[in-house]
């Protein structure tokens, strides 16, 4: 895959090339225009300030998409413009879209929303035979029962994190897992990701807890840690707290000297600031010129979404709706995402496949898929859902 990945690009710079050479080569000037539709959400209060999101995570990776994009389409007389939405917390989300869309249709679409204000921004009529990037919402169902035919995830699963996470304990041998869960959904979800992935990969759950403490755990940690983990024989502790609510406290902290690993401690993700190899360097530099911050996993979603356009219509060298899809979906395609190799999407679900880093706050510590897990088609479908036992019916 990696063989492809380079032939395409290296396809990419000869047609740039040629072009610049031979006027005469080029077609007609391309206009391609990406909305981008963002519904805040407010974040729960959480005993830490340093978890806090950037107010500008996702667009800011959309913002430097654009500016990708036009530095290569500049040579092939290719336009690239970004229009916003941002809809606040309280405001009526699919309301908001209906009235920008009066204003101007759109044909791409980058979604950084729920998975509920996903699927009514799929199911819209004037967004039907549009192209839709989910860039946040990681809900499997988004990939099976409430899958979207007009809509592409960029955004792994949690089953792909989770898969990637399992992966990594059978390559260590670290077979026997405590699951620690938070009370909120998001963490509900992400416990039943883990639980899954427990079982598709053989590895055993000998105690699962929920989270029962609401008290400053910064001043407690050192007393209510030990004791609440001291009954149970486990090789990980495994967290699940999206809200970053708990989990950064268990670690060093448990009564077992345990690794730690989920949401927080060694943590499967679609990206992060500590990724430097395979060019991801110099996307880090360009994202900092243009944020002022480190790159994080909503903006690279998102900035993978928006690249994936513009990749494709310096490819095909067409703004033709029909001719940019078609490349887009086709199992053929490979696009550059700085993880090492090409990515194609799934056809049975509109899933990015890509590797998942797992991280801690130093270094990358893996990528899976590992070597190992194979696979009759492509390895990087040992993460997430696999066509056979896909539940999904674009429709």
């Amino acid at each position: 895959m990696q063989v492809r990945e380079t032939v395409n690009f290296y396809a990419g710079l000869v047609l740039i090339a040629l072009t610049c050479a031979f006027p005469q080569l080029a077609h007609a000037a391309i206009d391609i225009e990406i909305f981008y539709v963002e519904r805040q959400v407010p974040q729960p209060p959480t005993l830490s300030n340093l978890v806090a999101p950037p107010k500008d995570e996702g667009a800011a990776g959309a913002r430097l998409a654009i500016e990708d994009n036009a530095t290569t389409g500049k040579f092939l007389r290719h336009k690239y413009s970004l229009r916003e939405l941002i809809v606040p917390p309280k405001a009526d989300f699919i309301s908001a879209v209906k009235k920008a869309l009066v204003e101007r249709p759109a044909s791409y679409v980058v979604a950084n929303a729920p998975a509920d204000d996903l699927l009514a921004l799929a199911d819209l009529p004037e967004l039907k035979t549009a192209l839709i990037f989910n860039a946040s919402a990681t809900d499997t169902r988004l990939r099976e029962a409430d899958c979207r035919a007009n809509v592409l995830h960029t955004v792994p699963s949690r089953a792909m994190l989770a898969d990637a996470l399992m992966q990594f304990l059978v390559k260590k041998r670290w077979t026997d897992l405590f699951l620690v869960v938070g009370p909120n959904p998001p963490d509900k979800l992400f416990a039943e990701a883990i639980r899954n992935a427990i079982k598709k990969f053989r590895l055993k759950l000998v105690a699962e807890k929920p989270w029962p403490f609401a008290a400053d755990m910064r001043r407690t940690a050192q007393s209510e840690v030990p004791v609440f983990t001291q009954d149970v024989d486990y090789d990980v502790l495994i967290v699940a707290d999206e809200t970053h609510d708990f989990g950064q406290y268990l670690l060093y902290q448990t009564w077992l000297p345990r690794p730690v690993a989920g949401t927080q401690g060694l943590k499967p993700t679609a990206w992060d600031p500590v990724i430097e190899q395979w060019g991801a360097a110099q996307l880090q530099s360009r994202f900092e010129k243009v944020a002022g911050r480190p790159m994080r996993s909503k903006d690279f979603t998102v900035w993978s979404a928006v690249r994936i356009v513009g990749e494709t219509v310096t490819r095909v060298n067409s703004g033709d709706f029909g001719k940019i899809t078609t490349f887009i979906r086709s199992p053929e395609a490979r696009f550059a995402q700085y993880k090492k190799v090409g990515l194609n999407f799934r056809p049975w679900n509109g899933q990015l496949r890509q590797p998942i880093p797992l991280v801690h706050p130093g270094a990358v510590v893996a990528l899976p898929p590992l070597p190992g897990f194979l696979h009759q088609g492509s390895e990087l479908d040992t993460l997430g859902i696999d066509a056979p036992e896909s539940k999904c019916e674009l429709k």
